[in-house]
């Protein structure tokens, strides 16, 4: 008996890490030589009522993704073996390979409902079936981007670090965490691999059961400080806070002999106002004014703001939960429609979930200070005042240029949030202005039509 081929490496590469009706629908499609070019455009329907923005971040993954669309030999096996699929799928999976075209928002840009962030023209099937993972990559980094953005316009200046992997939903969903929230401007992560990867810079410091394993926690805080003296930032809140950071300000000068400094302290609980500001007021009084404060412990952007405007003396936050599970709101409306097949314009009009058809591009306007004022989404091939957002990524298969740096997105990604109007700075409700443009109302008037005659009793 022959074994079967390996199994990928890597499951989330594959071309069946996907829906089963797109399978079905891809059968269908040869069956009936539906095989023309189809344009998809990924976008969100509506924000969530906390977010009056979002932040589009994921691409270089989703492009990865296009870039390697070809199936394994144990996929192919298994393909064949379930016998759910006739030779035609099966000879058209052993070709598949992406040779279409993708536009789309850079990685880092600030974007609004009913803006497409990407769009794919590819044959049919090739362009359905990447619907399932297209999503699933655009949506969690734009989704974590977009909350991490938030708590860096709520805690301007302070470092802050991704503390989210022991309760990220999953592995990948660990590392793309990491990723997506230094993009939109964290400080690191406390993610290993996430540095390995994408040279993030990585910060950790100790847990309590590095405490409560010695009989004594200054001796615990001495062989710590001494076996991981770079960057030493002691946690202090395992019992008492405030006779912790005594102890920190006893211990600190024998350190300080040995050629060991100590950089700073953590809380991980309690009133953090009220304990930062007697932990600052006892390392002040040990002359160790230079020592910074790190909080953490089930933080959201709402504390942040909070902790920032009462003038606590922290320097810097560590987010886990709420960062990486976007806990507040866990999912966007989001959808990656057909909008035209075979050259004609085509829209679904479903209530509540009617789109625009046809390719389309934003353009955005800012004010003399820089600020944006306002987007509008309009046909390709309109001209409305404003920068166009979408841009050529993916031509025939192939990168139009080499990927921007992670440094580079993460400037972006700044430039962005400065350029913000002030209300969607201050995280306080905005309703941004984005307008539909006449020629894109008067394309949808005309497919309108032409459906209306489709429906029409014979």
């Amino acid at each position: 008996m022959t074994d079967p081929p390996p199994v990928r490496p890597d499951p989330a590469a594959s071309p069946l890490l996907t829906d089963l009706y797109q399978l079905n629908m891809l059968e269908a499609y040869l069956d009936h030589g539906f095989t023309e070019p189809a344009v998809f455009e990924f976008f969100v329907r509506r924000l969530p009522p906390s977010r009056g923005f979002l932040m589009a971040a994921g691409l270089e993954q989703a492009l990865g993704f296009l870039e390697a669309l070809a199936p394994s030999p144990a996929e192919l096996d298994w393909l064949e073996r379930s016998g759910r699929f006739s030779r035609r799928v099966l000879d058209w999976f052993a070709e598949l390979r992406f040779s279409g075209d993708v536009d789309a928002l850079p990685e880092g840009t600030v974007f609004f409902r009913d803006e497409p962030i990407l769009r794919v023209v590819a044959p049919l099937p090739v362009a359905q079936l990447v619907e399932t993972r297209l999503i699933n990559i655009l949506h969690f980094q734009s989704l974590v981007a977009s909350k991490a953005a938030r708590m860096v316009l709520a805690a301007p200046g302070r470092t802050l670090v991704d503390f989210g992997l022991r309760r990220a939903h999953g592995s990948e969903a660990g590392l793309f965490a990491a990723r997506a929230s230094y993009l939109a401007g964290f400080t690191g992560t406390a993610t290993t691999l996430a540095g390995m990867l994408w040279d993030i810079p990585l910060f950790g410091t100790m847990a309590h059961s590095f405490v409560q394993a010695f009989e004594d926690e200054t001796a615990a805080f001495e062989a710590f400080a001494r076996s991981r003296p770079e960057g030493l930032t002691l946690l202090i809140d395992t019992y008492d806070t405030e006779a912790a950071a005594r102890k920190v300000v006893a211990l600190a000068p024998r350190l300080a002999a040995a050629g060991v400094k100590v950089r700073g302290v953590r809380l991980d609980s309690g009133d953090l106002l009220a304990l930062s500001r007697s932990v600052r007021g006892i390392l002040d009084a040990g002359g160790l004014s230079d020592i910074t404060i790190f909080a953490s412990g089930g933080l959201d952007e709402g504390d942040l703001q909070a902790l920032v405007r009462a003038g606590a003396p922290i320097d810097g936050f560590g987010v886990g939960t709420s960062l990486t599970t976007s806990s507040d709101a866990p999912g966007l409306d989001c959808a990656y429609k057909l909008q035209e097949y075979a050259g004609v314009p085509r829209r679904k009009l479903s209530t509540g979930k009617a789109t625009w058809p046809g390719r389309k591009q934003v353009w955005r306007s800012v004010d003399a200070r820089g600020r944006m004022r306002g987007d509008v989404v309009s046909t390709l091939h309109d001209r409305p005042l404003g920068e166009p957002l979408l841009q050529p990524v993916i031509r025939q298969g192939r990168r139009t240029g080499p990927p921007p740096s992670l440094p580079e997105v993460r400037a972006r990604a700044a430039r962005e949030l400065a350029a913000l109007p002030e209300p969607l700075r201050a995280l306080e409700p905005h309703d941004y202005p984005v307008r539909i443009a006449e020629p894109l109302t008067r394309l949808a008037a005309e497919v309108n039509r032409r459906l209306a005659k489709q429906v029409q009793p014979s």
